[in-house]
């Protein structure tokens, strides 16, 4: 079943900012009112998400230290006030200072 995103409306019918997701069967008619609270409600229309070669939901596992260690790469971070430690791959220095 697939989730849908809702938001709360106020009492002149403008929504308010506040969101939820709810799953419900497509043939479901969409909700009118937040199913815990009352509050009225519409469906939000938001963009699909798709996951293709280079979407956004694929980028994790493409840039994932695991990924990025076995193509060769090597990928530092920051961990604290101007020290970069490596967290991915086997060439460079473990941790690279500004001092």
């Amino acid at each position: 079943m697939p989730t849908y995103e809702y938001e709360i409306l106020d009492d002149a019918g403008e929504p308010t900012g506040e969101r939820f997701e709810w799953t419900q069967a497509m043939k479901d008619d969409a909700l009118t009112k937040h199913p815990e609270t009352g509050k009225p409600c519409r469906r939000a229309i938001v963009p699909p998400m798709v996951a293709g070669k280079w979407s956004p939901l694929k980028e994790k596992s493409v840039l994932s230290n695991k990924n990025l260690e076995r193509l060769g790469f090597t990928k530092y971070e920051k961990k604290g006030d101007g020290v970069m430690e490596r967290v991915a791959g086997k060439e460079g220095p473990r941790v690279i200072s500004d001092e």
